[in-house]
This record gives structure tokens, C-alpha cells and sequence, in this order.
């Protein structure tokens, strides 16, 4: 039901009409701050954003253009002040929650908080043509063919999730002719350092998160860059 209620599923016109398109996928990664890299960001025909990474106020560093915005309902901006009539937003359902929460803003339904692990947006201030749902696919080719996740977590164990920015270069392996990446360093040994190129995290928020395997996405970023599958920026 949640998915008829999207008019449009494919690549917007302007996009799918560039015959070789160059993207970089803009991570949210400390290593930005006082990059200087907005102007060449904002060169690139396909500009992919991650979460509520802002763009507002740190153009200089990470630029002003978003062609697409991947978020899950914990993730996606609600405030106003963000929003850009020229971003396409693609939802990525990790549960079965996140359906409901989906169906329930585009219908202006109630939203049931229960079963996230932060509240997630109570309204969509995007409109429906705006919206996609990132295909399922993409979501199990990272987890098992690329960082090599067991389809089945044991119960001892929590379960763990690639993080966005890796689902957002695997989706630009498939949309993109060229792919380049900035903002995504984690520097581990260096706990105090920043997080985010924006608020006051530090990486030591990271080291303690117990959803992400941090070090096997280090090491298939390392492996695309070292066989030049993708360029990085920083």
C-alpha cells in the first residue's frame, strides 16, 4: 500500500538522460571539515548525500548540490530549514517498521514510534515525487557479497548493519558510470577526534557502536580504492 503511493520509481529525467555520469558520494566523515571541497563537489553530475548530513552552513566544505539523500526514518530531515525541492530522497527499509512509518506519513497517519531506536520523523516535508524506496537487493548484496555478513546472525551475537555510506557507493556502482567518494575516514586510534564534519561527536561514538563493523568496511573501501573502482577526494 505504502508504495502505490509513490507516482515515480526510476532515475529522475535529468539524470538518467547524462549518457556517462560522474558521481561522488559525499560521506559524513570529520575528515571534511576545512576541506575546502564544496566548488568541486558541486562539479560532479550525480551528488549523493547520507542521513541528516547538512549541507547548510558548510558549503565551503562539502558543497551545496544533492541530486540523492539515503535515509531511514530515524535519519531523514524533518526540519524545514533543510529541505531542497531538488533532492531525491531514497528510503531505505531495514524493517518492518519502517513500512508502517512510511505508509502512516504519506496517508498523515499517526505515526507508532514503538520498535526504533531513535524517534523517527513525524512528518515527510518532502513531496511524494520526491520519494524512492532503495531496492532490497542493493541492501543484501552489501551485507552478504560485499562485507560478507552471515544471512543469519547466532543469538549471542547482535546483528550487524553496513552503515549508509556503504549501501550509498554500492548504489552508485549501479546509477553511476564513475564513482568518487569524500568524508569517509574513521580514524579509530584517534578517539577524541571529530565524528562528523558537522556537530560535536567524536569517534569514540563509532568505536563503541556494536552495529557496524567498522573495520571490514575499512577494508573493502581500502580494496576499491587500491583497485581504483573508486577515487577518493579525501
Amino acid at each position: 500500500m505504502a508504495l502505490k503511493k509513490l507516482p515515480k520509481c526510476d532515475l529522475p529525467d535529468e539524470i538518467r538522460n547524462i549518457s556517462c555520469k560522474k558521481c561522488v558520494v559525499v560521506g559524513n566523515g570529520g575528515v571534511l571539515r576545512n576541506s575546502t571541497l564544496g566548488k568541486k563537489i558541486d562539479s560532479y553530475d550525480v551528488i549523493i548525500r547520507m542521513n541528516d548530513g547538512p549541507v547548510l552552513g558548510y558549503e565551503d566544505d562539502v558543497g551545496e548540490r544533492t541530486t540523492f539523500r539515503l535515509c531511514y526514518p530515524e535519519s531523514i530531515f524533518s526540519d524545514s530549514l533543510h529541505y531542497d525541492p531538488n533532492t531525491t530522497v531514497v528510503l531505505m527499509m531495514f524493517k518492518q517498521h519502517d513500512v508502517k512509518w512510511l505508509y502512516s506519513v504519506l496517508l498523515h497517519k499517526t505515526v507508532n514510534t514503538y520498535g526504533f531506536w531513535r524517534k523517527p520523523a513525524m512528518n515527510l516535508m518532502y513531496n511524494p515525487p520526491q520519494l524512492r524506496v532503495l531496492n532490497p537487493f542493493i541492501l543484501r548484496q552489501v551485507s552478504q557479497n560485499l562485507l560478507n555478513f552471515p544471512a543469519n546472525f547466532p543469538k549471542t551475537e547482535k546483528p550487524k548493519h553496513p552503515t549508509t555510506g556503504i549501501i550509498a557507493i554500492t548504489l552508485a556502482f549501479h546509477i553511476c558510470n564513475e564513482v568518487h567518494i569524500a568524508g569517509f575516514k574513521y580514524n579509530l586510534t584517534s578517539l577524541n577526534s571529530s565524528l562528523h564534519y558537522y556537530g560535536n561527536e567524536t569517534m569514540s561514538a563509532m568505536a563503541q557502536n556494536e552495529y557496524h563493523n567498522i573495520s571490514a568496511e575499512q577494508m573493502l573501501l581500502r580494496d576499491l580504492i587500491e583497485h581504483k573502482t573508486v577515487t577518493n577526494l579525501t
